[in-house]
C-alpha cells in the first residue's frame, strides 16, 4: 500500500492490516526455515517489515495527536 492510502485509513483498518502483515511475515519465516532457506520472493519479507513500520508510525502519530488534543 502507498503511504497516502495508509494515511487515509482509520486506526482500526490500520490495526487489521498490521495483523495481516505480521501473520504473513510469520508464515514466510516458517516457510524459509522449513524449506531449506529458499523463498520464492525473499524481498517480500523486507517489504512487509517496512509496511508494518509505516503503519505503526501512523498509529503512533494519531495516538499522540489525540492525546495532545485532549490535554489542550
Amino acid at each position: 500500500m502507498k503511504i497516502k492510502e495508509l494515511r487515509e485509513s482509520t486506526v482500526e483498518e490500520l490495526s487489521a492490516r498490521r495483523r495481516e502483515l505480521k501473520q504473513e511475515a510469520l508464515n514466510l519465516r516458517i516457510q524459509q526455515s522449513a524449506g531449506g532457506g529458499q523463498l520464492e520472493n525473499p524481498a517480500r519479507l523486507t517489504h512487509i517489515r517496512k509496511e508494518i513500520a509505516r503503519i505503526e508510525t501512523i498509529i503512533t502519530e494519531r495516538t499522540r495527536a489525540a492525546a495532545a488534543k485532549k490535554a489542550a
